[in-house]
């Protein structure tokens, strides 16, 4: 044996057990004398703080709304905005392409008519020059 285990003598169960008694009750004594309030108190203290959480997740929630309503109305004035942009930008086109096709249109009557012109005279040319040949 070395000189702790002399000094130190091995206790028995009867002291451990003695000693976990001893430090149970002055545990138990502590935890009443420190307890903050009685259960009735600290139910109704939890209910407080319950309806102070609900009060406030309520609140946040009509916030969160009237955001998501702004930003919905937003969003909608912005695409009616769009919306009429596209309606102005297409009927643009629309009337950019029926003044080019009344242009072109005009121009294959105004080309149509000078080549029926440039055929009937190059037909006329045709038919005297025959007559000339044959006499």
């Amino acid at each position: 044996m070395n000189q702790e285990e002399k000094d130190c003598p091995v206790q028995s169960n009867n002291t451990f057990f003695k000693g976990a008694l001893i430090g149970g009750l002055i545990g138990a004594a502590a935890a009443l004398l420190f307890a903050p309030k009685p259960g009735n108190e600290l139910r109704g203290d939890l209910n407080d703080k319950l309806s102070l959480v609900t009060d406030k997740t309520k609140e946040v929630a009509s916030v969160v709304g009237d955001k998501a309503s702004e930003f919905a109305k937003n969003v909608s004035t912005k695409s009616t905005g769009v919306a009429k942009s596209v309606v102005i930008g297409t009927q643009s086109i629309v009337d950019t392409v029926k003044s080019s096709a009344a242009d072109v249109s005009g121009e294959v009557v105004i080309a149509t008519k000078e080549v029926m012109d440039s055929s009937k005279e190059a037909a006329k040319d045709v038919h005297k020059e025959l007559n000339a040949t044959n006499l």
